[in-house]
């Protein structure tokens, strides 16, 4: 499926991607799903390593199909001066520039935040590293599961008798990068908030509006959604320690297992509902304890209680015990397979499945873009790209002849 009309919120917008596997590249995904006109830099030699992993089909990910969807794939050696030179006329011309290369190598190709904001102040840079661009840690490598380390997610998150955990995809990663779309978005208006306006004696000279980076460290992204971690140990010295599917401190609200040994989670800590599931349950006698009708009463008896909810789910099927709890209005759900979500008729009524080609004619179904917008919703304009497929298309919008690009290609350059 490919269109070329340009549409969405962020039409008009250039976006140029300066990186590689997941913080960087989810990040200007999102600018494309809503329009944004983004043009992705990668090396000849391969070209994002994401092309590679997990599933293949015909030697390139499933995953890359979803990852760069709506990009343009141009290939530049960005160690060759003449590459560094294509990229920052690409930069200088950009309304926001995406990368997520350790801090510095930006700068030894002239491709700096500083460096770029000497020739346009309307610049806007984000930036996403392990560490941030400034701080004794700034220099070192840090991957996803670094700042989900550092920034306190895996410290909460498993048993309290095991190691820590981690989930089965790059939620570091991916919360930094949705971080670096806020940000991006504060400074457009920022920048269009600045400028935009006629000046000079003459009238016709435009401010275009001051520029900013973005400075995402993936560890503070993580960190900003640690609740209220930062409080509860400053005021009262508690340390938040790991719970397994239970949510500390709230109580009742836990993973629980039922008798045909599928998983239900079960979220019965508001005071009223708390109520209606025990009664739902048949446990008249918890439902009318008093000193359980508030959360502070409920939390020293939460074994209690878990145990009460586990004995009555062992009694039902997963069916069944959906049934009885949506009818008493308890929130409750079955946790999700990629099977579930495909079947279920809440995803379906939504349309959050997309069915796309490849080239080949193979049928595809993608997820679909989100959040939803009423007016200027986000589309799939076309799948991942083909390595350097744009290439010689966005070489021509910056005045290269044919000649020159076969030059270029010769050289290893593009």
């Amino acid at each position: 499926m490919t269109k070329t009309a340009s549409s969405g919120p962020l039409a008009g917008i250039k976006v140029l991607e300066l990186g590689t596997l997941i913080a960087g590249p989810f990040c200007s995904r999102m600018l494309a799903e809503f329009g944004a006109d983004v043009i992705k830099i990668e090396s000849p030699d391969g070209g994002d390593p994401i092309r590679q992993w997990r599933v293949l089909k015909d030697g390139t990910s499933l995953w890359w199909s979803v990852q760069a969807r709506n990009k343009k794939s141009l290939t530049l050696n960005l160690k060759d001066p003449r590459g560094q030179q294509i990229a920052k006329k690409l930069a200088l011309e950009a309304d926001i520039i995406i990368e997520n290369y350790r801090p510095g190598v930006l700068e030894k190709w002239s491709l700096g935040y500083e460096q770029l904001k000497a020739e346009n102040p309307a610049i806007i840079m984000v930036r996403l590293s392990g560490f941030g661009q400034t701080g004794p840690l700034k220099d070192q490598p840090g991957f996803g599961a670094i700042g989900e380390s550092m920034g306190g997610m895996r410290y909460v998150s498993g048993f309290p008798d095991r190691p820590p955990l981690r989930i089965g995809i790059s939620i570091g990663d991916s919360v930094a990068a949705m971080h670096g779309v806020i940000g991006a978005m504060m400074a457009l208006r920022h920048r269009d908030a600045t400028g935009g306006r006629w000046n000079g004696k003459s009238g016709n000279e435009r401010v275009a509006g001051q520029g900013q980076m973005v400075d995402v460290a993936l560890y503070e992204a993580v960190f900003n959604m640690m609740e209220s971690l930062v409080p509860e140990y400053d005021y009262a010295g508690v340390v938040r320690e790991r719970t397994g599917g239970a949510l500390p401190g709230i109580v009742p609200s836990n993973t629980y297992t039922t008798g045909d040994g599928e998983n239900i989670v079960i979220a019965g800590n508001g005071d009223a509902i708390f109520k209606r599931l025990m009664l739902a349950m048949g446990r008249d006698d918890l439902a009318n304890d008093t000193q359980l009708a508030r959360n502070d009463g409920r939390v020293p008896r939460t074994m209690e209680i878990d145990a009460a909810i586990q004995a009555w789910c062992t009694t039902q099927t997963i069916e069944s015990a959906l049934q009885i709890l949506q009818k008493a209005d308890v929130p409750v759900g079955k946790i999700y397979s990629v099977r579930d979500m495909m079947n279920d008729p809440q995803f379906l009524a939504r349309r959050m499945f997309e069915q796309h080609t490849f080239a080949d004619g193979t049928p595809i179904k993608l997820p679909a873009i989100t959040p939803k917008l009423s007016e200027t919703p986000g589309e799939t304009k076309w799948l991942g790209p083909a390595l350097g497929e744009h290439t010689d298309e966005v070489l021509k919008m910056l005045g290269y002849d044919e000649a020159g690009i076969a030059e270029l290609r010769r050289d290893g350059v593009v």
